[in-house]
């Protein structure tokens, strides 16, 4: 074995008295000084994403926030799907009756074929079977193609409810609006229908266990224009948002986080290896913004060099010890594939 795999990582420092829930804005949970812990996707190392499974599986695990992308059907109605276009994570291109339905669109400034959620109605979305996205690596989840339905929004927040009643402890989500660009473009408003439906829910208010999430500033901008009073918080991707990253005091005039590609907190050497914080959780805290990285992934094929486990990457590696090193540069939480993985890296000591 090289040397740079068997290289140990820092275990995360003892947190601070500052408390994500009392000194950090927009009221993060858990109420405690441990990191937030974001099911990305559910737990979607284990379960098809973006299912009632994958997020109950995420939610029993441990995580504190289940993490859900939103986008809407041609019937104004929200599902939770990772991008608008079906074929990556649906059976849609395997359905004769919508063959026809096959489109070319530009979305967030890309050209996208495929069978797009605003050209079905719910009724012809929930008629599809979801795949897992990731068949190569992910073998035990591929088990479950063809099984499960694409949940609307309005379920998975029943189901955060009555998981929280269940578990006996808050439970949140982070509802992040995808490509609204395009879906305007496409007559559709999901902003609208996101802000009726917390305020339908009883989730309009600060205090909320909800934080609304978007790569688009004035898509934020708007969410707060409606009244909306949950904390926002702007996702961003290498590369972009210079101008907010370089200005993060005016940011903080418009969000209460940052939840960056893990590469803008702590990116990759030439090497593979894990390299050095850069900053930005520093810089970001001084402007009373909280910082949540994503994504974490425990297989080999997503892990720095140094802490892969062999040679196939679908082996489940040191994850933990990644999401150690970046606590020890300070974030606020993380957002992970791999709920139990991230409920083992905060705690001290502890490996998996």
């Amino acid at each position: 074995m090289s040397a740079t795999r068997s290289a140990a990582l820092p275990s995360a420092p003892p947190r601070e008295t500052r408390s994500l829930t009392e000194e950090a804005p927009g009221r993060l949970l858990p109420a405690t000084d441990a990191p937030v812990l974001v099911a990305h996707r559910g737990a979607s190392g284990y379960r098809p994403e973006h299912t009632l499974p994958a997020y109950e599986l995420a939610a029993r695990m441990g995580a504190d926030y289940l993490s859900v992308d939103v986008t809407v059907t041609r019937d104004g109605q929200l599902v939770a799907r990772h991008e608008c276009e079906l074929s990556a994570t649906t059976d849609v291109a395997s359905r004769p009756e919508h063959a026809g339905r096959r489109a070319l669109h530009k979305v967030d400034g890309y050209l996208v074929r495929g069978w797009f959620v605003e050209h079905l109605t719910l009724e012809q979305v929930r008629a599809l079977r979801v795949v897992e996205r990731y068949p190569h690596l992910r073998h035990g989840s591929v088990a479950y193609n063809g099984l499960l339905a694409v949940p609307t929004l309005g379920e998975v927040l029943g189901l955060r409810r009555r998981l929280a009643d269940q578990l006996g402890r808050p439970l949140g989500v982070l509802l992040q609006l995808r490509s609204p660009g395009h879906l305007v473009e496409q007559g559709l408003d999901p902003v609208c229908r996101l802000v009726e439906l917390l305020r339908a829910d009883g989730l309009d208010r600060p205090d909320a266990p909800v934080v609304v999430v978007s790569d688009d500033l004035r898509t934020l901008e708007r969410v707060r224009g409606l009244g909306c009073r949950v904390p926002l918080h702007l996702r961003v991707q290498v590369g972009e948002h210079r101008a907010a990253l370089r200005d993060l005091a005016a940011s903080a005039r418009i969000v209460t986080g940052l939840q960056p590609d893990k590469q803008l907190v702590r990116p990759r050497r030439l090497d593979g290896t894990l390299g050095a914080p850069t900053g930005l959780v520093q810089d970001a805290h001084a402007a009373g913004l909280v910082v949540i990285p994503w994504v974490f992934r425990a297989e080999n094929a997503f892990l720095p060099e140094e802490l892969r486990r062999g040679e196939d990457d679908s082996r489940l590696g040191r994850a933990a010890d990644e999401i150690r090193a970046f606590l020890a540069a300070g974030v606020d939480g993380f957002c992970t594939d791999h709920t139990d993985r991230g409920v083992l890296a905060r705690r001290a000591g502890e490996f998996d």
